[in-house]
């Protein structure tokens, strides 16, 4: 077993990790930025080390100062986390020059699959449903040509994508050019690759995702599905285990875990990693991608299976064989995660960035708070803006809803805006709790909870109310000496609070 890991990441993952390798008696070293120099990760870990500017193109996909960090703290492997170099085959190849161990796949294996292309041709070639879709990145002509002969809405994805970014639908020819034109930018600024790949859309997909572990000896099972339909701009925000949809016809969970384990093996996976698939109105599943490393939402499938996969990728990475075989796995109850975002939802998402005046965390029986953040730390507005992951475990669907709300109800974060209320906005809609989901369930939410328009008339009455109140007050105050207004004077008075 290794005696030092460090962890190429920040936040909450790195956090996260830093527990388990705790608990297996490993020391851990993180790695920080400018602005990270404070941040519960590097508070925690055994070891620090400084890797750049704020950026993380200085210093979190910095591939030369992470190694050089791992050797000069003499680390033996690197658990990359999600995002960041997570799935970049050149960083995993780099940690193999070096002599240094990938908690992952193999190089080989995260460049087969990483590329959402390569992946389709991996997975029609291994017999996993694929919606159809181009095999390669395309330019306008030939996306229009697809969106002619399959029809309108499309779906442009950026090759090299993940987390939504590059991603447009695109619901008629006349958009066409300007979508491609943006996600060809879009995609060119996350991944350096602008090249962008068509599918076929489909309406009301449920997102459902299969969690994969394997080793290097051929031996891999899978841990059940996720649900993770309920998303804000193509990003997964409230995730499930089982999927409700899962629940009434289990014979899913094995079809869609058979061919996750086909299109895993034919790219020689072995670690930790996850097939996504679309579901469509009538159950057909399809093949959309495979994340080559640990998932955002894992913990759901943790509390349900009662596994420690970061304990397990460790273990795998060391050469271990995995304790497990297919019948020994077993789902118990429902879990369900919220993810705690610094933004404003009902003002696009836009992030919040700023200090934590308060913070208070919710408690009690079944709730699992994976966290980056304490109470005076500020929200950096050069990372992404997630400040933790509420999981809630109950015997039931209905009664792990019923205990999210109330842990939402006990969390209580002052001095930026986040999407506590929100959550509790969408637990208790009807359509949520009947289990109605779908990949554009927000933006119907949105579209049920409008605010009511007032009636005619009203502005009009609403204007000459003012203006005879305005009148029955007499003459505008003086202006008092200096130009100022004593209306003025305490409008600024009431800023300055």
């Amino acid at each position: 077993m290794f005696r030092k890991v460090l962890i190429a990441n920040r936040g909450e993952i790195a956090v996260r990790v830093i527990r388990s390798l705790r608990e297996m008696g490993i020391a851990s070293v993180a790695v920080y930025s400018d602005v990270d120099r404070t941040s519960l990760h590097v508070r925690m870990a055994d070891e620090a080390s400084h890797v750049g500017a704020a950026a993380s193109s200085e210093s979190y996909l910095r591939i030369d100062r992470i190694l050089d960090a791992a050797r000069r703290h003499g680390a033996e492997a690197i658990h990359p986390g999600y995002g960041f170099l997570s799935e970049n085959a050149d960083f995993a190849a780099a940690c193999e020059d070096a002599g240094i161990v990938f908690i992952g796949p193999s190089s080989a294996s995260i460049r087969m699959m990483g590329s959402k292309t390569a992946a389709r041709r991996t997975a029609l070639a291994a017999g996993t449903p694929v919606l159809p879709g181009t095999e390669c990145g395309v330019t306008l002509e030939q996306a229009r040509d697809f969106g002619r002969s399959h029809g309108f809405p499309i779906l442009l994805k950026a090759v090299a994508g993940g987390g939504g970014k590059g991603m447009r639908r695109v619901d008629r020819e006349a958009d066409l050019e300007s979508a491609l034109r943006d996600a060809a930018s879009e995609a060119e600024r996350a991944f350096r690759n602008p090249e962008i790949y068509v599918e076929r859309l489909v309406e009301r997909a449920r997102h459902i995702e299969i969690q994969l572990i394997g080793d290097r000896y051929g031996h891999m099972v899978h841990l059940g599905e996720r649900e993770c339909s309920i998303q804000r701009r193509h990003q997964k925000v409230i995730e499930e285990c089982p999927s409700p949809l899962v629940a009434l016809h289990p014979e899913m969970r094995h079809e869609m875990g058979e061919a996750a384990i086909r299109a895993a093996r034919a790219a020689g996976y072995y670690n930790a990693g996850t097939v996504e698939f679309l579901v469509d109105q009538d159950r057909r599943f399809y093949f959309l991608e495979m994340n080559t490393r640990l998932q955002v939402e894992h913990p759901v499938t943790e509390l349900v299976t009662g596994l420690d996969l970061v304990r397990l990728q460790v273990e795998i990475a060391a050469g271990g064989r995995l304790p497990l075989r297919q019948e020994d796995i077993a789902w118990r109850g429902s879990a369900v995660e919220c993810r705690i975002y610094a933004e404003d939802p009902f003002n696009g998402f836009l992030p919040y960035p700023g200090t934590l005046t308060r913070l208070s965390r919710p408690m009690g029986p079944g709730v699992r708070l994976d966290g980056c953040v304490y109470q005076g730390w500020t929200v950096p507005m050069e990372y992404d803006p997630l400040l933790a992951k509420l999981a809630v475990w109950a015997g039931d669907r209905p009664e792990a809803i019923a205990r999210s709300i109330r842990a939402l109800r006990e969390y209580d974060v002052e001095g930026i805006r986040t999407n506590i209320g929100f959550f509790r906005q969408i637990l208790e809609d009807p359509e949520f709790l009947a289990g109605h989901l779908h990949t554009g369930f927000i933006d119907e939410f949105f579209a049920r909870h409008k605010a009511p328009q007032p009636p005619p008339g009203v502005r009009t009455a609403a204007a000459l109310a003012a203006a005879i109140h305005s009148a029955a007050r007499g003459p505008a105050e003086t202006p008092r000496p200096g130009g100022c207004s004593r209306w003025l004077d305490t409008g600024r008075s009431d800023l300055l609070r």
